[in-house]
């Protein structure tokens, strides 16, 4: 390994793998100061490898994309928190990628169970349940309102595959557009869904 780096650095050849990191390690800096272009060139290199992470642990298609994205949005909101002295763009990305799927599953697990457990006690709790639908119907509201200042397409996008749980790629079909564009659209009405709800970076 060190040999080929070596013969590489006498024969003027640049080291490949360097140049790539320190591309990726640039982006990241741009990232962290807010760059959205630079955001969006680091979506498109590391999105395809992070879903095929996510799926490979939650083997369901829809919510793989859904946590795809959630991943993203850490990447935006602690891109200030990467230290290349760590590791690599990428590796740091996965590591976040596999964590947020862990926890998803963990969740799903815990939600069985609970509801499990609620069958079988069938123990109602009047005040909570009154505390969580005031809750759920407040947040659902600051949503609606924040999705209203969403582009009409974006808004699109974002209600088709998240609202009505349909894959990038039938929301591709569905509005006659290329998954890329889909892609774009989703990724900045997040950007700015979480800019309205006041989630800090």
């Amino acid at each position: 390994m060190h040999g080929a780096r070596a013969e590489r650095a006498r024969s003027g050849k640049p080291d490949l793998r360097a140049v790539a990191q320190s591309g990726h390690q640039d982006l990241m800096s741009r990232v962290a100061r807010g760059d959205e272009q630079a955001f969006a060139e680091l979506y498109d290199l590391l999105a395809d490898r992070i879903y095929g992470l996510v799926l490979r642990v939650m083997r369901d298609p829809a919510q793989s994309e859904e946590v795809t994205q959630e991943v993203f949005i850490d990447l935006w909101r602690t891109a200030s928190r990467f230290h290349s002295e760590r590791g690599s763009v990428t590796s740091w990305a996965m590591t976040i990628a596999h964590r947020r799927a862990v926890d998803r599953v963990r969740s799903a697990q815990s939600t069985v169970d609970r509801e499990a457990r609620m069958a079988a006690g069938q123990q109602d709790t009047p005040f909570d349940s009154v505390s969580d639908e005031v809750a759920s119907r407040f947040e659902q509201r600051q949503v609606r309102n924040c999705l209203d200042t969403l582009t009409e397409l974006q808004r699109e996008s974002v209600g088709l595959a998240y609202y009505q749980g349909y894959t990038y790629g039938e929301v591709a079909t569905l509005l006659d557009t290329p998954l890329g564009t889909v892609k774009t659209r989703l990724r900045d009405g997040l950007i700015r869904l979480r800019d309205c709800l006041g989630v800090s970076k």
